[in-house]
């Protein structure tokens, strides 16, 4: 019976290290059993004796790779192979020794510890160790085994401990004063220069912000934080005058934004810097009184009047002289211009409101001792209105009226327009012109809102008497001084349904027979075309055929014919016509023969009664007509009867110049200024003096 055998690892005897004996109570000790090992190990780094049972580390073993062994065992018969005892499990355990020194996990440690900190694990030797001063140290640490005591092991490490930063110093500046030279007219925001503020800590502990303390440059200059360089920067506020001021001061404070409440008692956390900045005088362009200028004038004010002023100044301290010019690209037509000394503006030529409204133009004022130097403004000239303009009507007026009308109907409306544009509206009135206040076709009714109605005055019209009617309206406004037009209002009389729908306004086609359509007109002139055709054909051939001798021969005696194609003397023959007949129809009243018949003494020439008193063109000709039917001298055949009648006198008398040299060269046309604006060129020429007419 055995329960666990006990081995000393790292042997290092020169024999194999004897670990125990296996034996039976069967063991006579005559050789018949043989004892047998298994398990782990067996046979190679445990051997046994199968005849005494020995068992030996044939091996040297070491605890640390594996610290028991678990074996069994048995015995044999040698003769018959039986076991005679069951088989037996035992243990054999490795015992230690102090064969390994102590080992650290890493060969390198690293740990941090803030700065100015207390008792610790790993603790300062000093007291206020200060990163500032050292921030990396490197410390050996050793380990022994057995407690120390002799004959044990040690292993060692080395952990390099740093020392973290904590806002324990304020920012300084590394200078008490700073100095800065800027331009003068610089733009807003210009960076005049930069200041930077020392502070020992790192990261969030070093970030620091500047502001303006006070000084007489507050409003003048601003100080902004550049988060990437921890610099302040200076920068201009607003514009800076060298003639105004020419130095400033400023106090900067510089201060942390992360201060530790741990070490306040250090001290205030910011420090203080004096900053000068000297402005510089350069050479300013001209400067004018105004951002732009708004001028408003008349639009019949007279060439050469003067509408407004500019002024500028020299911003420098030897105030230049300045003079002025127009930018000639604002002003193509050359309307206005400027006095070069004081600014004045004058017209150049008439201004007139309905074609350009407004103007806008650069004036450039410029040094006279340097011509660089110059600056532009914008001048808005608004051309205010005055009624100027007649008005008119807003278009075209077709107009028509039907022959089946009615007194009072109303056949247009008309509106009317003005250039113009007063400021309290336009307001139009309409009435017949003065030479004929009543007209008796039709009625200008006023609207009382800028338009008219035209009205019928009678019942029906007559296309065959009177096709088209001229009804002149006086147009007027309220405006002053008052402007009026007259318009002439065409209107035409046509053939009209029962609903009033026009139908046709030609006289001719009262003559056209009613069935007759367009195709049937186009075929009837391709007639007459081929018949054309045809003619100019047959005559063509008849010239081409040879003319026979008049005489075939000279047996043929017959009378000679002579053909003479002498038509007379044309107008100087005088016994053809009265040609005085022509240029005068008072004349068809004497009793004078008619020259292409011959005069038959039976028959005497009745006398007319004469019809020229208003009497209606188209009733004159019916009733000459009757005449010549029933006149008993006419030949049988038909004749031409031409009449030359104009009508009644014109209530304007001749307008002919032929006997202007017989009339009197002192002739008044003054007259001619009152029949309105489209009489104006007629009476410029006439009603001027004779050297205007020169």
């Amino acid at each position: 019976m055995w329960n666990q055998f006990f081995l000393l690892e790292e042997y290092t005897g020169t024999d194999t290290q004897y670990v125990g004996k296996l034996h039976t109570d069967q063991d006579k000790g005559d050789g018949n059993l043989k004892y047998i090992l298994t398990g782990d190990g067996a046979g190679s780094l445990f051997v046994i004796d199968e005849n005494t049972g020995d068992i030996h580390a044939a091996k040297k073993l070491d605890r640390e790779e594996k610290s028991l062994y678990i074996l069994r065992a048995k015995a044999i018969d040698r003769k018959t192979g039986r076991q005679v005892e069951p088989e037996s499990e035992f243990i054999i355990k490795i015992h230690d020794i102090n064969d390994n020194e102590p080992k650290f996990t890493k060969d390198l440690y690293t740990a941090s510890v803030p700065e100015m900190s207390g008792v610790g694990i790993i603790k300062t030797a000093l007291p206020d160790m200060s990163r500032e001063n050292r921030e990396q140290y490197q410390v050996v640490i050793q380990a022994k085994d057995m407690g120390g005591q002799m004959g044990g092991l040690s292993g060692t490490t080395t952990v390099n401990i740093t020392l973290t930063d904590v806002n324990n110093n304020p920012p300084r500046f590394p200078q008490s004063t700073y100095q800065f030279n800027s331009p003068e007219s610089v733009p807003l925001g210009t960076h005049v220069g930069r200041i930077k503020a020392d502070d020992p800590d790192v990261g969030e502990n070093a970030e620091m912000e500047y502001s303006i303390a006070e000084g007489d440059g507050t409003d003048m200059f601003d100080v902004i934080t550049d988060k990437d360089t921890q610099e302040g920067i200076i920068t201009v506020k607003q514009n800076l005058d060298f003639e105004s001021k020419m130095l400033y001061t400023l106090r900067v404070d510089a201060s942390n934004t992360h201060p530790d409440p741990r070490f306040l008692h250090l001290g205030p956390f910011k420090d203080t810097a004096v900053v000068k900045i000297s402005v510089e005088d350069i050479d300013e362009p001209p400067v004018f009184s105004k951002l732009y200028y708004l001028i408003e004038v008349d639009e019949d004010v007279k060439e050469g009047s003067i509408i407004g002023q500019v002024t500028a100044y020299d911003p420098d301290a030897m105030n230049n002289l300045i003079k002025y010019s127009i930018d000639r690209h604002t002003d193509m037509d050359r309307i206005f211009s400027i006095h070069s000394e004081n600014g004045s503006i004058f017209t150049l030529k008439p201004l007139d409101r309905e074609s350009s409204p407004w103007h806008n133009i650069t004036i450039t004022a410029t040094e006279i001792n340097n011509s660089k130097q110059s600056s532009h403004i914008p001048v808005f000239i608004r051309i205010l209105d005055i009624n100027d303009h007649a008005p008119e009507f807003a278009m075209y007026y077709e107009t028509f009226v039907c022959e089946n009308a009615k007194p009072g109907q109303l056949i247009q409306t008309v509106s009317v327009m003005d250039r113009d544009d007063p400021p309290r509206g336009h307001k139009f009135f309409f009435e017949p012109v003065p030479e004929f206040p009543l007209n008796p076709n039709f009625t200008i009714v006023d609207n009382k809102d800028n338009t008219a109605g035209i009205m019928t005055r009678k019942d029906g019209y007559s296309r065959n008497k009177m096709s088209t009617y001229l009804l002149p309206i006086l147009i007027f406004d309220n405006d002053y001084p008052i402007q009026s037009s007259t318009g002439t209002l065409t209107i035409r009389v046509c053939a009209c349904d029962n609903q009033g729908n026009m139908q046709s306004c030609n006289a001719e086609a009262l003559v056209l027979s009613a069935g007759l359509s367009t195709g049937a007109l186009i075929a009837i002139l391709l007639c007459i075309i081929i018949l054309l055709v045809l003619v100019v054909l047959f005559a063509a051939l008849k010239r081409q055929r040879k003319k026979e001798p008049l005489i075939i021969s000279k047996d043929d005696v017959r009378d000679n014919i002579v053909t003479y194609n002498d038509e007379g003397g044309g107008e100087e023959d005088t016994q053809a016509f009265d040609i005085g007949t022509l240029r005068n129809p008072e004349a068809r009243e004497d009793s004078k023969l008619r020259r292409d018949v011959m005069p038959e003494t039976i028959f005497q020439i009745r006398r007319t009664v004469p019809l020229w008193e208003n009497i209606d063109v188209q009733d004159f000709i019916h009733r000459r007509l009757k005449e010549n039917d029933s006149d008993p001298s006419a030949p049988p055949y038909d004749s031409l009867a031409t009449y030359a009648y104009e009508g009644n006198d014109s209530i304007a008398d001749s307008l002919s110049s032929l006997e202007s040299l017989t009339a009197d060269c002192n002739q008044d046309y003054d007259y001619l200024s009152d029949w309105g604006p489209r009489f104006k060129k007629l009476a410029d020429m006439y009603g001027g003096d004779d050297s205007d007419r020169d």
